[in-house]
């Protein structure tokens, strides 16, 4: 496999867009390059929401349901309710928040920009309750809300295209780009495969959802319980699938202990 070659307008390009596209991620402050129109995206994401929809099985138990949802919602409007307070209420403009929990075994979740949260029945024997749920549910807000997908194909496209815009990207290559897409949200071609985020993603959503659980007013020292119970699932084989590129349970667990104390600060028990 050849390592393709920057041309010297694509490497001025990269360092142009780095200047001007560099944003803020909300509680962490890290800065990202993440170029792409937020609005664009989310209605990419809306469209292959739908069809993943439409060709997997909803769960018929209305309990669980209801409770992915209520968890959800209330999560979202904690969030909403922070960036408001804190000058950011042009993010709250891009988020229609969907949960829905899909009749499968995979322990897997996913999300789509602005807010369209799939959760597979496989991962509830892990979650077990509303806190596990909280757990797993923070972490996918805090992709949509980190915008971890915009950033992952910003750098898709700067790097296979030589920063094509995505409209044109759309329009000449759109399998391709589609392709992109999905994997830069940690879906696979065939939607639901999970595809891994890079390790200072998931590290960043497994903090940023700690976070945002705990001010929904879930007990952040739940994280550890639930990924506890996640490194018992695997048994000692390979980890499952929702644990993504952190090299093992063990190690995020130890990342997690040391996220408690930062979490705790923003959580209000109801």
């Amino acid at each position: 496999m050849k390592i393709a070659k920057f041309s010297v307008t694509v490497i001025i390009s990269l360092i142009l867009l780095n200047i001007v596209s560099c944003k803020s991620v909300p509680v962490s402050g890290r800065r990202q390059m993440a170029f792409l129109p937020e609005s664009m995206l989310v209605n990419m994401g809306l469209q292959n929401y739908n069809e993943f929809l439409s060709s997997h099985k909803l769960s018929t138990n209305q309990q669980q349901t209801d409770m992915l949802v209520n968890t959800g919602n209330r999560i979202a409007y904690a969030v909403e309710d922070y960036l408001r307070k804190n000058g950011l209420e042009s993010r709250i403009q891009e988020f229609h928040w969907e949960f829905n929990l899909i009749e499968d075994d995979i322990a897997n979740a996913w999300a789509m920009p602005g807010g369209k949260i799939a959760f597979y029945t496989g991962i509830l024997p892990v979650t077990r309750n509303e806190a596990g749920i909280a757990v797993v549910m923070g972490h996918e807000i805090a992709h949509v809300v980190a915008r971890h997908g915009n950033e992952r194909m910003s750098q898709q496209l700067l790097v296979q295209t030589g920063g094509m815009a995505l409209a044109v990207a759309l329009s000449e290559k759109p399998e391709e780009t589609r392709n992109m897409f999905l994997a830069s949200y940690g879906i696979g071609s065939a939607i639901g495969v999970l595809l891994p985020y890079s390790r200072a993603h998931e590290r960043e959503a497994d903090l940023l959802g700690m976070i945002f659980m705990a001010m929904a007013g879930y007990d952040p020292h739940e994280a550890l319980v639930f990924w506890q119970r996640m490194e018992q699932m695997s048994g000692g084989q390979g980890p499952p699938e929702f644990l993504s590129t952190h090299p093992s349970s063990a190690a995020r667990i130890r990342e997690i202990r040391e996220f408690i104390p930062e979490a705790t600060k923003y959580y209000r028990p109801e």
